[in-house]
């Protein structure tokens, strides 16, 4: 297994809310958390940030391979819990952080299978020789507009409210989360990205883009930089898992 990610501020922001945090524990266990943060310049900065370290402080003490399915899922849960309490709480005792807030992907390899919690509309996508699969549902309004009927997905790419999200980390005392699981097989790509890769494509054409480049190490960089070609309107953050 390999991870490669990269983090880019964009073309148009002077700050990066994103943030990123990925370890490979053993060879078959590794995790990747991803948070794409709101709230003002300070307040995005921090909740991302402490979000994805207090979530890798849970993680690094607690995650087991041996576990059983259902100990992972608590203690993912319980990683995405103890840290929308420290944001929430911090944002409560400092009125310059109030309001902040940030989506999070927590994205845990074991073997061959992968385990996500999610919140927001930061995506996991999982790509293989026979195609891709957004293994996510964006928490966001025009996803609930979809989800009605009212409009189509290709016009919720380019909806004015697009960046309204249902959920977030840190805004509330409670967080409600999705805990989803996918195969993880041999050559399987799990990319794992903010708003500001996921707004320039529809999931064929990112998976048009993701085939196109050869060297899979430069994966993460790659994406980046297309993200930049086409406006990078938005901070970037692009996480890659391969199963080789």
């Amino acid at each position: 297994m390999q991870i490669y990610y990269q983090t880019d501020v964009g073309l148009m922001r002077r700050n990066n809310q994103d943030y990123c945090l990925c370890e490979k524990l053993s060879d078959t266990l590794a995790y990747a958390a991803v948070c794409d943060g709101m709230g003002g310049a300070n307040g995005g900065n921090v909740a991302s940030s402490e979000a994805c370290n207090e979530i890798s402080r849970v993680l690094k003490e607690e995650l087991k391979a041996e576990m059983s399915e259902q100990d992972l899922k608590e203690l993912m849960e319980k990683a995405v819990t103890s840290a929308n309490t420290k944001v929430y709480d911090m944002s409560c005792a400092d009125e310059n952080l109030s309001g902040m807030g940030t989506t999070v992907e927590l994205a845990v390899i074991r073997g061959e299978r992968l385990f996500v919690v999610h919140a927001g509309d930061s995506r996991v996508y999982r790509i293989t020789s026979k195609g891709i699969t957004q293994v996510t549902t964006d928490h966001s309004l025009v996803q609930q507009l979809v989800e009605l009927g009212q409009i189509t997905q290709e016009e919720a790419r380019f909806h004015p409210s697009k960046n309204y999200i249902t959920r977030a980390l840190g805004v509330e005392p409670e967080l409600e989360v999705d805990f989803l699981t996918e195969p993880f097989e041999k050559d399987d790509i799990i990319l794992i990205c903010t708003d500001g890769l996921s707004n320039y494509f529809s999931t064929e054409e990112l998976y048009e883009a993701v085939k196109s480049i050869k060297e899979k190490k430069e994966l993460a960089q790659c994406l980046v930089d297309i993200a930049k070609d086409c406006g990078g309107s938005d901070n970037i953050t692009v996480a890659i898992l391969i199963n080789e």
